[in-house]
């Protein structure tokens, strides 16, 4: 009995993440989201400088924390906690690194340094 309960919470929870990764949802207005976005991505550390056109960044957000998915060998930002001001202003909040992100449902902007490594991307979905 216990085992289908389990089975039954995993449809539903993957059901409602399926549902958030379309096109039409904005990142802000969920507690859960997943979505692809294309475009070009770049990524610079010491002695590394990653740049591709044809890149894409893979988004997931549980609850106010944002990790970012690069492709082409791009170490994933991870961690990224963001507090929701107005209905198009998103603030990076804690100390965990400086810059700008801007995510909706359309465009995701990243230009953000941590320990000495930078991410940027322009990329649209």
């Amino acid at each position: 009995m216990r085992s289908l309960l389990k089975i039954c919470c995993a449809v539903l929870l993957t059901a409602f993440v399926i549902a958030s990764c379309s096109k039409s949802t904005d990142p802000a207005d969920v507690d859960i989201f997943a979505g692809t976005f294309k475009g070009s991505v770049a990524y610079t550390d010491s002695g590394t400088n990653i740049q591709q056109d044809n890149g894409s960044v893979f988004v997931t957000k549980v609850g106010t924390q944002y990790n970012f998915k690069f492709s082409d060998n791009i170490p994933a930002l991870t961690g990224v906690e963001f507090e929701k001001k107005d209905d198009n202003t998103m603030v990076n909040i804690g100390a965990n690194g400086t810059g700008l992100i801007t995510i909706n449902k359309d465009k995701l902007v990243i230009g953000f340094t941590r320990d000495g490594k930078t991410w940027t991307a322009n990329c649209n979905r």
